[in-house]
């Protein structure tokens, strides 16, 4: 049960940390996109959600890593949009 829960952990972190890293990279190699620090971390507070939501309770049936995964990615493209829109 232990080896699941760490597998869960992991594909949220991942996602956290790749999709921290691709805005990091994209913000400091192109000069069209332009986020700041704070916005650039935005995923890994997804991930830090996650964490502290994770107390053993009855989850929904929407709450899955996987959806965890993907609103860290969704909130990695929304820090960068505004940067780039303007």
């Amino acid at each position: 049960m232990e080896i699941e829960r760490a597998r869960d952990d992991l594909l949220v972190a991942a996602s956290a940390g790749a999709t921290t890293i691709a805005v990091a990279v994209l913000s400091s190699v192109t000069t069209v996109v332009d986020v700041a620090t704070l916005p650039t971390l935005a995923p890994i507070a997804v991930y830090a959600v996650y964490l502290f939501s994770r107390k053993g309770g009855p989850y929904g049936p929407r709450d899955d890593p996987r959806n965890w995964a993907v609103a860290a990615a969704v909130v990695g493209v929304i820090a960068v949009l505004p940067s780039a829109v303007l």
